[in-house]
């Protein structure tokens, strides 16, 4: 039986034994090693907004005249005011309190190096935590997790909310991927879940020789507490209400993994239609009420003393060219901006980074807003700061590491 046992787990067949999670999902790929232990900088949440961002109708610059004159019909004439010369969106407006809290940051004129136009050059190169497109082929957040100076054997210590495990995650031992927590559950023969994860456990609860032990135990834990779950720790807590759509309703994922205390550490998840050449102004302002929302309901049903445990980083691709097209939209380009989100640590209620100015003689390239602040600078700061890995080397290999200040040293 242990011969078996132990075949069927190094295969990852574990359908076999009756896990038959969802193909989609990765409980099949469990990692065997020490039990795990508690992370130091709690639960990294990234959302990357897909399409490359329009970083300046996000967080506007409206004290800039140049960017009043090169948006004449797209320019954003209400922004919420941040600090007299940046503004958020309208659509971000629930985001002001935690603004104001010192618990978002704004980091504008960010970027890589890379000086593609392409989605998806530009997407692998951000995911990988490269400069340009050459480097590693590990996603950073991957690497991180695996530089990590602390052991977490969890099956759900790395989650993706959709589809597929991102190219962030490539490279993790046990990263999962589900639409919602109902993708996580023991399926057997119908009416014998409770027998089978009983006799599961049994197994595995006898094999005290080995390391195949603990892994499944763990595992068995993690299904067994998600299982148990009252549908009223499933509702959000504090009042909280998230939008009906994608984002919402994974962000309340999240929060239910984080309350549901599983092991969770990492947490991705997509946002998309942010490639708007063409009438920008609606469908940029749907995209910014869903984040808007999203997120500040993600902070209240936390709650402050889980929220404090939480960062949450939001960045796209490259952002958009300074003037409007004639299809009234913008096209791609060069700089955007980052959001940074927790409870504590994010040195919040400021806009960082170097604005370069809009003017054509301060232009990158064809037309658009330069790149003075290396993206990866800004995730190292919450992987050393925040998340408490002091390999940063590992996670962002070659990085000449400059101060930003986003995280309370």
């Amino acid at each position: 039986m242990q011969t078996t046992r132990r075949s069927l787990l190094a295969t990852g067949a574990l359908t076999a034994l009756g896990w038959a999670a969802r193909p989609r999902t990765a409980l099949a790929a469990l990692a065997v090693g020490p039990r795990r232990q508690e992370a130091p900088g709690g639960v990294l949440v990234t959302i990357f907004l897909r399409g490359g961002a329009d970083g300046l109708n996000v967080v506007v610059p409206h004290g800039d005249d140049d960017y009043h004159r090169s948006r004449p019909t797209l320019g954003v004439a209400d922004p919420v005011n941040l600090d007299g010369f940046f503004g958020l969106h309208p659509s971000l407006r629930p985001l002001l309190p935690l603004y104001e809290a010192g618990q978002m940051a704004v980091v504008h004129a960010c970027g890589s190096g890379d000086q593609t136009r392409s989605h998806f050059e530009a997407m692998a190169t951000v995911e990988r935590g490269a400069f340009r497109e050459a480097g590693p082929a590990s996603g950073w957040l991957a690497r991180h997790l695996t530089s990590a100076p602390w052991e977490n054997e969890s099956p759900l210590r790395a989650v993706a909310l959709g589809a597929m495990v991102p190219e962030t995650l490539h490279g993790a031992a046990n990263a999962t991927a589900m639409q919602t927590l109902d993708d996580l559950k023991l399926h057997g023969p119908a009416g014998r879940e409770a027998a089978l994860l009983t006799s599961l456990g049994s197994l595995y609860g006898a094999d005290r020789r080995s390391l195949l032990g603990p892994a499944g135990r763990e595992a068995l834990a993690a299904l067994k507490t998600l299982d148990g779950l009252s549908p009223a720790q499933r509702q959000p807590s504090h009042g909280a209400a998230y939008p009906a759509d994608d984002l919402g309703v994974g962000l309340h994922q999240v929060a239910t993994l984080i309350k549901a205390g599983v092991g969770l550490e990492a947490a991705c998840l997509d946002h998309g239609g942010y490639d708007t050449h063409v009438a920008q102004s609606g469908v940029l302002a749907d995209r910014l009420k869903s984040l808007g929302a999203s997120l500040a309901a993600f902070a209240a049903d936390l709650g402050p003393t889980l929220w404090a445990d939480t960062t949450v980083v939001v960045l796209s691709e490259f952002g958009r060219r300074v003037e409007e097209n004639d299809g009234a939209g913008t096209d791609h380009g060069r700089a955007g901006v980052m959001l940074a989100l927790g409870g504590r640590g994010i040195a919040g209620g400021r806009v960082h980074g170097r604005w370069p100015g809009l003017a054509p003689a301060q232009r990158e390239g064809p037309g658009d807003l330069k790149v003075t602040t290396d993206y990866r600078n800004v995730l190292a700061e919450i992987v050393s700061l925040r998340l408490g890995n002091p390999n940063v080397e590992a996670v962002f290999p070659g990085l000449a590491r400059e101060p930003v200040g986003v995280v309370h040293g």
